[in-house]
Formats: C-alpha cells, structure tokens, sequence
C-alpha cells in the first residue's frame, strides 16, 4: 500500500470545542482511525468529510452505537494497527495490560484512548500510542492537581515497516496565547523510536 496519512483521534466530547479543525482538510487524510467517544452526528459528518474510510471502535460514552466494535486492526505497511478506545483494558492505562492486549491481537501498533492524555512509547518491540483528547475534554484521574488536559491528536505515515508519528497539541504559554505545537516520533518494528 502506498504512503499515506492516517488521522488518529479520539474522546471528542466536546465538539464546538474543536480547535484543529481548520488543520483537517480534506483531501490531505486517507484514512481516520477514531478511538470512540465521537458522542454526535456532526462531529461524525465532519470526520466523513475528511476522508472516507473513517474506522470507529466503541468508547464507554457511544451509548447510542450499540453495534461498534470494541476493537479493530487495519494494515498499513508491513505493520498490523491495533486500535481500541481503552475503557476494557483494566487497569486503564496500564503498560502491560496494554501489552497483553497488543499481543492478543497480535499486533505491532497498539492505538488506545479513554485517558485523554497524549502518550507515545515503545514496549517489548511494540509501539504504543494513546492520542489523548481532540478537543481537551477532561477527564478525572488521569491528571495531577492543577494540569488541564492538552487538546491533542495524531497523524502517522507509514512506509513499509515504518511509522512516522506528527503529534498535534494546542498549548497556551505564559500570557495565554495558544499554538499549536508538533513533535515527530518515529518507529520503525523490530527497533527502537527515536524523538526528532
């Protein structure tokens, strides 16, 4: 399969509080990969409009999606993608809970949410990355006192056996302006990712 970019994104919550919107223009995405708690139909159509081939998996608040898978994988590459929103792996967030369940759908990516907090490591030769929250929606638990959470998502490039990672976040500096900020991760299987 050729080079293209895939939309990782997740617990939306809240989507008249969208800030990326005008970076997700059409044409540019060939696949949306969303880790549930989409919660409406316009935020829905919005996706649809982005690229097509839109893959949904159930998150704890998609009450009115019963039919959702809680899981998926796709293929990109050599590498098999892995995708769940993350409420099912107990204890929530938890490394080797994760890797168990990398390793029970045998895949070399695992793409999870429900923290709302961006992560992106690699375990045991696999590849993990939770995108946290598009549009910042809290969550209780997940953060120490006095953090909010950071709106964030991610797009991956994979070629072959190779992913690249261009993670989005809105931060605020000191006088309350916000940009958006974006860091590079990459992984290649077999090997360690390296941050650029």
């Amino acid at each position: 399969m050729a080079s293209r970019l895939v939309l990782v994104i997740g617990d939306l919550f809240i989507p008249d509080r969208a800030p990326f919107k005008k970076l997700l223009t059409p044409g540019k995405i060939g696949q949306i990969l969303c880790l549930g708690n989409l919660t409406d139909k316009e935020t829905y159509d919005f996706l649809r409009q982005i690229a097509p081939d839109l893959q949904i998996v159930k998150g704890n608040f998609d009450v009115d999606a019963p039919n959702l898978a809680l899981s998926k994988v796709v293929t990109h590459g050599s590498l098999r993608i892995g995708f769940t929103h993350g409420h099912t792996v107990i204890p929530p967030g938890d490394a080797d809970s994760l890797l168990i369940t990398a390793r029970h759908m045998d895949v070399d990516v695992l793409l999870w949410g429900g923290t709302h907090k961006f992560e992106a490591y690699e375990l045991e030769g696999k590849f993990f990355v939770n995108p946290g929250s598009a549009t910042g929606a809290f969550s209780t638990g997940w953060f120490p006192d006095g953090e909010e959470p950071v709106p964030s998502f991610c797009l991956m490039d994979v070629q072959g056996d190779v992913l690249v990672l261009y993670v989005y976040q809105l931060k605020a500096d000191a006088n309350g302006v916000e940009n958006v900020g974006v860091e590079k991760v990459s992984f290649r299987r077999n090997s360690s990712h390296g941050v650029s």
